[in-house]
């Protein structure tokens, strides 16, 4: 569903591809000047026309979330005519008299290609604290968070109110000062002329650096890089490992530095996407704050050995087969034979259930042979007589046992949670292969771990899927907006979220709405990413009353900014493959008046029935006017409208929605595909069939 302005949505403050502009967009160059003018006199008094320090020439690539948790990546802009970074610090006197002056340059060279942002680098810059103070002096740029200072430091920032201008086709600083006179450079640059530096001192209020002038050199290898490393690096990067090169000895580091400094300044590692100043997650594989800064610096001082053994040298890394041990059952999944090229179809096989008597299951984990080919694998128990080379699909699916995507490790219950594995019947999977270049074979097997006889948990851990199927995303859009929601019927205890899309999706933000209104984040990946697919388990597993609403919302990136994007001239809709697109957000849960003695599977099916609703309800208000229906479903509820509002009130409410859905064949749905026939990555099945 696309978010838009209406009194009871939820949604962003501001648009986030072009923001709400405090000035004309048709600003005229005379008005620009008259304020740059007041800029450059109130420059003159503070004595800013002298130089400043050595510039920093050359601007290395980075990745900052902004006020709005989206990631604003620098080299991705590398179409655009100049890149301004204004630097940012609240409670700053000239960024206040000066905010005007900086959307009115912004305003100007909008559509010159110019990208214009602001950066926050200040120690203890906070969303809470930025976020209203330049809503109020009218900023609607995005404002970068520097959170460890690292790009304030490379780009030698040390006030406030200084303008940076880079150059996209050298990746150098083309000027900085203050902002009366970046103009002529930015001019300069949409002409396609190469100007000349031009330094001047910034006039804006200090901003300190601590970091700044210490002597990284000192840092020690052996005692702090190698045990870093040790802890956060190499259980992927190492031998039999997922990581492409192993980062088991000082010589391995030491080569692979300038990348190591490139990758965490990017944060594409460690892979580990959520933002972290929303929520807390048990088993986060981030670096800390300090890693980070201790990492980077050791890199920038040359990487030194210093003195000491070599800790990793020492240790004889080798992934193991079965990470959390030899398994109880090993499954044998049917081999599949992968093409070259073209798409392939989901392999839905199913494998006999080898069980003398029920269990408990307490983990999975997946030895995929070929990680290149196997975009994900989904799994259900079945019922009734399996016999070798069945088949079943989604809607026959029970419970899940768990299941594997990109970056994704094992399926561990919360404690005291667990999952019923049948004695009979079989396991079913959803296999999703896709050809890269040559033609592979995939044998992948699959672990179970059960409880001990004796042990077994009190709760069971539900798995239900939130989607999207009427998502419509546009030709070119850089920052497209999409969201769904599910409203709790009974009160749950929530566990994790696993958020799934494919090469489009941008970021995803996942909320709690409380019946009293108030709305606590849980979740925010400023940009998601498909090759890391994460189950976030909370760190506090968190009570939710019935009558909430659990909402996630979403950018999407079909631009050709997108270095993954499949098509960008292509108008994308909801679909299997990952050249099509998918919304979805699973909940791993449990009711808080059921246990292992008294289930409740009718709680689910309460959940359940509201699923649609959510899908297409942008205003959250459980009524569902013309204007929200959109994609293949909501037109084909949209020609029906008069007839389906039987009231005549104008909406679709809960009752109407469902006598429509009753109403019209499998086939005319299907192309919004119902909640049992979805992928899960999550390893459940929708809805907790």
């Amino acid at each position: 569903m696309r978010l838009k302005t209406s009194p009871g949505a939820k949604h962003w403050e501001e648009p986030l591809g072009e923001p709400s502009m405090a000035i004309s967009k048709n600003m005229t160059r005379a008005g620009l000047a008259a304020l740059l003018a007041t800029a450059a006199m109130g420059a003159m008094l503070a004595g800013g026309a002298t130089a400043q320090g050595p510039a920093a020439q050359a601007v290395d690539d980075f990745v900052l979330p902004d006020q709005h948790y989206l990631a604003r990546q620098l080299y991705r802009m590398g179409d655009a005519k100049a890149v301004v970074l204004i630097t940012y610090a609240s409670g700053d006197a000239t960024v206040r008299k000066e905010a005007a002056t900086y959307e009115a340059l912004k305003a100007a060279y909008k559509t010159k290609g110019v990208e214009v942002m602001m950066l926050a680098s200040k120690l203890g810059e906070t969303r809470e604290k930025v976020a209203p103070e330049a809503k109020a002096l009218g900023i609607s740029m995005p404002i970068l968070f520097d959170y460890d200072q690292l790009i304030g430091e490379g780009l030698n920032v040390t006030r406030a109110a200084e303008v940076i201008v880079v150059d996209p086709k050298s990746w150098t600083v083309a000027y900085r000062g203050p902002v009366d006179g970046a103009a002529a450079t930015l001019d300069a640059l949409v002409a396609g002329n190469k100007p000349s530096l031009v330094v001047r001192a910034a006039t804006g209020g200090a901003i300190a650096f601590p970091e700044r002038g210490r002597a990284h050199e000192k840092i020690s290898y052996t005692a702090t890089i190698a045990p870093i490393v040790e802890k956060k690096c190499a259980t992927c990067h190492q031998p039999g490992g997922i990581g492409p090169m192993p980062l088991n000895s000082y010589e391995q580091v030491k080569g692979f530095s300038p990348m190591i400094r490139e990758v965490i300044r990017t944060k594409r590692m460690p892979p580990y996407l959520a933002d972290p100043t929303v929520g807390a997650f048990a088993h986060d594989d981030r670096l800390t704050a300090a890693e980070i800064k201790t990492l980077v610096h050791w890199v920038e001082a040359g990487a030194p050995r210093g003195k000491g053994e070599d800790p990793l040298a020492k240790i004889k890394f080798e992934a193991p087969d079965w990470p959390l041990g030899k398994p109880d059952v090993i499954v044998e999944i049917p081999e599949a034979k992968i093409p070259a090229t073209g798409v392939m179809e989901y392999q839905r096989p199913v494998v006999p259930s080898v069980l003398t008597e029920g269990r408990w299951m307490k983990a999975t984990t997946f030895r995929v042979t070929d990680r290149q080919v196997v975009h994900h694998i989904l799994t259900g128990v079945v019922d009734g007589e399996q016999k070798p080379g069945a088949t079943a699909t989604e809607s026959q699916w029970g419970a899940s046992l768990g299941g594997y995507g990109p970056g994704r490790g094992s399926n561990i219950s919360p404690p005291g949670t667990g999952t019923w594995v049948p004695p009979s019947g079989g396991i079913a999977f959803q296999n999703h292969y896709t050809p890269y270049g040559r033609e592979t074979v995939e044998k992948t097997q699959m672990g179970l771990y059960f409880y001990p006889k004796g042990q077994e948990p009190k709760y069971v851990l539900r798995t239900f899927g939130i989607f999207d199927f009427s998502l419509v995303i546009p030709p070119g859009e850089e920052w497209h907006q999409e969201s769904a929601y599910i409203a709790v019927p009974k009160e749950m205890v929530l566990y994790g979220l696993t958020p799934h899309a494919h090469h489009r999706g941008g970021s995803v933000q996942v909320a709690v709405i409380y019946p009293d209104g108030k709305e606590q984040k849980l979740l925010s990946l400023p940009r998601y990413e498909f090759e890391w697919q994460y189950e976030y388990f909370l760190k506090d597993p968190l009570k939710i009353p019935a009558g909430s609403k659990v909402v996630t919302r979403w950018t999407f990136d079909n631009s050709t900014r997108n270095p993954s994007n499949p098509d960008p001239t292509k108008r994308v809709t909801w679909g299997e493959q990952s050249s099509e697109e998918m919304l979805a957000l699973y909940l791993h849960y449990r009711w808080t008046d059921e246990t292992v003695a008294n289930q409740k599977p009718e709680n689910d099916k309460l959940m359940q029935a509201g699923l649609m609703m959510g899908v297409m309800d942008d205003d959250m208000n459980a009524k569902l006017t013309p204007a929200e229906l959109k994609g293949n479903l909501g037109e084909n509820i949209n020609k029906y409208f008069a007839m389906i509002d039987a009231n005549k009130d104008g909406g679709v409410d809960q009752k109407e929605l469902d006598a429509a859905l009753k109403m019209m064949p499998r086939g005319r749905r299907g192309a919004a595909p119902t909640a049992s026939a979805t992928p899960t990555p999550a390893g459940g099945v929708p809805g907790g069939q």
